[in-house]
């Protein structure tokens, strides 16, 4: 894959781990709404303002699930069709249709969740899942970005957007919706603690390091969620019955 120009639109936690990962390859300008200074990025990668942000050959928009559409939508003058637009939305089926909406028409539009973020994507044998669905790219391109992903140490899926919401609102939804759970609870280390303890344990301070907003929008824009929720509930009470 030849040297592009690749864009990051949104500079949180996971923007700024996503645009180190492509400065490696690529000549990668980033944009933050609530302003970024140059000190602020790695060397060699440009901060733009909301306009110059567009003038790239591939788009990243890392931005929360729920500000996603308005984002979209005031950014549509400035978006071209020759760009290729990525989003990495933790939900696939209502930023898809998002993309479809705001984005000219005509776009080239791939979706993707990389299914990791700045904690885990350290790890030295990673092979951590990406996501891609094919909106409306040829299949060469499509490829392209395929075989770019891989070389990562990537496990690239593909799939479409229902697909993906539906597998992600009973592994990734139901993880972040206990991990909650056990946060209220205010469960705590013991000197006693099991194994299986331990990984509760695990699971409540991974999910509990991202933001609320995270988990609020992996339930509301989930289309699945709602039925994942009525399946423990009804699994809690069956369970309750047993005792």
């Amino acid at each position: 894959m030849s040297k592009k120009v690749v864009s990051v639109y949104g500079y949180g936690r996971f923007g700024k781990l996503w645009a180190d990962i492509l400065s490696e390859d690529f000549q990668v300008k980033v944009f933050s709404r609530r302003g970024l200074k140059p000190d602020e990025v790695k060397a060699g990668i440009e901060v733009c303002d909301a306009e110059e942000i567009f003038d790239c050959d591939a788009l990243f928009f890392c931005i929360a699930i729920s500000s996603f559409e308005e984002v979209l939508e005031k950014a549509r003058p400035f978006c071209k069709k020759e760009t290729l637009f990525f989003d990495t939305c933790s939900v696939k089926v209502f930023p898809v249709s998002w993309m479809k909406k705001y984005l000219p028409s005509g776009s080239k539009i791939i979706a993707t969740h990389p299914m990791f973020g700045p904690d885990s994507y350290p790890q030295v044998d990673r092979k951590l899942a990406m996501v891609m669905c094919n909106i409306s790219v040829n299949t060469m391109m499509f490829n392209e970005w395929v075989r770019y992903f891989t070389a990562k140490s990537l496990q690239v899926e593909l799939m479409t957007p229902e697909k993906h919401d539906e597998m992600t609102a009973y592994s990734q939804g139901i993880t972040h919706y206990m991990g909650r759970v056990f946060a209220d609870l205010q469960l705590h280390p013991t000197s006693i603690d099991t194994q299986g303890y331990k990984m509760l344990m695990e699971i409540m301070a991974q999910t509990c390091n991202d933001s609320w907003q995270l988990f609020l929008d992996l339930q509301r824009y989930n289309p699945y969620t709602e039925k994942m929720r009525e399946d423990l509930q009804n699994s809690i009470e069956r369970v309750n019955k047993t005792l």
